[in-house]
């Protein structure tokens, strides 16, 4: 199946988005249903968990119980991460960690997904997730659908470019779809794929895509924001601790970005030094997870519910501190508690995302917070007060280490359906991301666009348009000649001597009459000796460029006429050579100008082709070279 070329741009972004809202709807659909019943089956069924969901309100979520058989926890976790080890590291490897970052990775390299990734990943993910496994579900949704859209980039066979829209239209709607903030996710496929830039093209269709996914799948599942709405309150008096509270974001961030990658770094160094197959590192990990809760059970039944708090996505205990209904000793240990599960989980290579455990892990840190200045100012900071500072916590923190604050800001306020948290919630972020500086939890994420392999020849081309080849050619004093009467020896001795493989040819008077490079020497030899004239074995069909020509004017011709070097000439005198300019000479201006990231300015030149009377017919300029 092909995409007519028939079909205008702009109705073929129309129908990217319509079949990545459509696949993302499902697929979201059908994996949400897959967690329900899996943590039904696992959690509930098995350990015997009266899990508190997202979404409760206050009398529902207050029948939550911790589990009858809480030794359980520890095989149940166990079975989880073995077959999900298997599943992954035999069918489809790509599928390990957290998901997100594997769709950024396909953004800026090939854009391709292969086939049985999203499955795999659906699977995997619903396996390590329902059976206590710290993860989110936003990760695998991403995979899923960025997976899914390049199955439909394949099977519409689209360009290189519009898979690449499809990959990234598909990680913000299944984010949106999955968390019912759709606004929110359709920035998000723009914003998330940088550390310091967006993917402006990806908004439109996100926004479209994120519209159809959440339509289907609020269908089924309703359209009540994913956090029941508890009581809140804030007054400006209460910013300086906002944007306080964004400082402090920003050092949990830190650890837990660093306790991540630590631990992936060692469970890679250990497994690959005691030889064990990759398979069971998802065991290894569920297993350390298991113990450090039924050890944290064991102490006391506070530190027993941080244990539990830092299991699964933790969205409902989530929705307890919403409710306040947390106490502030579980507060205060449950970010580092679910940290470390985290990177346990997903650090080990079980499958599952990162953004719903940085959200609990930025709301807990947020919600310790503002009950500590509750406790030492209740005046300033009443108990209503205490929510909110849980919920910006999550927007400062994740909106940091992601690099993704606005995406990330208007999600949460869609998740908890308060818009008025948007002021709070911009202090504490802009501080938080600030400080955070190039760390990323996202490490597929390159600085801007001008990185990415996916805009580098575009980017290339908008630089080398700026600069002028009179900016950086070689000045006619610097330039090595030589005249028609001298030797192709002499040639082949400059070429060692200078390693130039091409020079202009100057007659008498100094005007330019040919080139000769070392082709022309080689295929004009006189039985192996190099006597001829350069006059015979030079070409007198120059292509030239003028002082204002753009480098990529330049590179242009060079690329048309297969040649290496070219004469600068004046527009109003192609025969008096002023400089000489090479592809050497380009590709040094186009670095330093990216580095300098200097201001862009467009100009045109124009390009001249001079004839000499004599040995006309003769041309290199169709002859390879090769630049020393």
């Amino acid at each position: 199946m092909q995409v007519e070329e028939t079909v205008t741009p702009y109705r073929r972004v129309i129908l990217i988005a319509v079949i990545v809202g459509l696949i993302a709807g499902l697929g979201a659909l059908f994996f949400f249903e897959g967690l329900k019943l899996g943590t039904a089956f696992f959690m509930e069924g098995i350990v015997g968990f009266q899990i508190p969901k997202e979404g409760q309100n206050l009398q529902d979520i207050a029948q939550w119980a911790p589990p009858d058989n809480l030794w359980m926890i520890l095989p149940v976790i166990c079975f989880g991460g073995l077959l999900s080890g298997l599943l992954v590291y035999t069918f489809a490897p790509e599928a390990e960690g957290h998901g997100t970052d594997a769709a950024i990775k396909a953004f800026h390299g090939e854009g391709r997904v292969r086939w049985r990734v999203p499955l795999v990943k659906a699977v995997t993910a619903v396996l390590t997730i329902s059976t206590g496994g710290s993860a989110g579900r936003e990760g695998p949704t991403a995979q899923m659908s960025a997976g899914f859209g390049s199955i439909a980039a394949d099977l519409l066979g689209l360009s290189a470019r519009e898979r690449r829209l499809a990959i990234a239209t598909g990680v913000g709607a299944g984010i949106g779809t999955i968390f019912m903030a759709p606004l929110g996710g359709a920035i998000l496929a723009a914003e998330i794929l940088y550390r310091q830039d967006f993917e402006t093209e990806a908004i439109v269709p996100a926004f479209l895509a994120s519209v159809i996914g959440y339509a289907i799948f609020g269908l089924v599942e309703g359209f009540e924001p994913v956090f029941g709405p508890g009581v809140t309150s804030w007054n400006v008096s209460q910013i300086p601790f906002f944007i306080l509270l964004g400082v402090v974001s920003t050092a949990i961030g830190l650890i837990y970005i660093n306790t991540f990658y630590g631990t992936n770094r060692i469970f890679k160094k250990v497994f690959s030094r005691l030889k064990i197959p990759n398979h069971f590192k998802p065991l290894a990990g569920a297993f350390l997870t298991g113990t450090f809760v039924l050890a944290l059970a064991a102490l006391s039944p506070e530190a027993a519910i941080v244990g539990l708090g830092s299991l699964g996505t933790g969205y409902g205990f989530a929705q307890l501190a919403l409710y306040n209904m947390l106490p502030v000793g579980v507060l205060l240990f449950l970010p580092f508690a679910k940290i470390l599960t985290t990177s346990l989980t997903i650090g080990s290579g079980g499958s599952g995302g990162v953004f719903a455990p940085g959200l609990v892990i930025g709301g807990a840190t947020g919600g310790a917070f503002g009950s500590l200045l509750h406790l030492a100012l209740p005046g300033i900071i009443p108990a209503e007060s205490v929510p909110v500072f849980f919920i910006v916590g999550m927007i400062a923190l994740f909106g940091a280490i992601s690099h993704a604050p606005i995406a990330v800001m208007i999600m949460v306020v869609e998740m908890t359906g308060d818009f008025s948290l948007l002021v709070p919630a911009m202090g504490a972020v802009s501080v938080a991301v600030i400080l955070i500086g190039q760390s990323t939890i996202f490490r597929e994420q390159v600085l801007n666009r001008s990185q990415s392999p996916a805009h580098r020849d575009e980017y290339m081309i908008e630089i080398l348009q700026d600069i002028h080849v009179g900016d950086v050619m070689v000045p006619r004093d610097r330039i090595v000649a030589v005249s028609p009467d001298d030797t192709a020896g002499r040639v082949l001795h400059l070429i060692d001597r200078t390693l130039h493989t091409g020079f202009p040819v100057l007659d008498k008077k100094g005007s330019l009459v040919g080139m000769i490079a070392l082709d022309d020497v080689r295929d004009n030899r006189i039985n192996g000796e190099h006597d001829e004239l350069v006059e015979d074995a030079m070409s007198s069909r120059v292509f030239t460029v003028h002082h204002a020509c753009t480098l990529r004017e330049a590179l242009d011709l060079m690329t048309e006429r297969d040649i290496h070097h070219l004469p600068v000439v004046p527009a109003d005198d192609p025969r008096e050579l002023s400089g000489f300019i090479t592809r050497t000479d380009i590709m040094k201006a186009y670095t330093q100008k990216a580095s300098r990231s200097a201001g862009r300015r467009h100009r045109t030149g124009s390009v001249t082709l001079i004839e000499s009377d004599t040995a006309a017919g003769k041309s290199s300029g169709g002859k390879k070279r090769t630049e020393g």
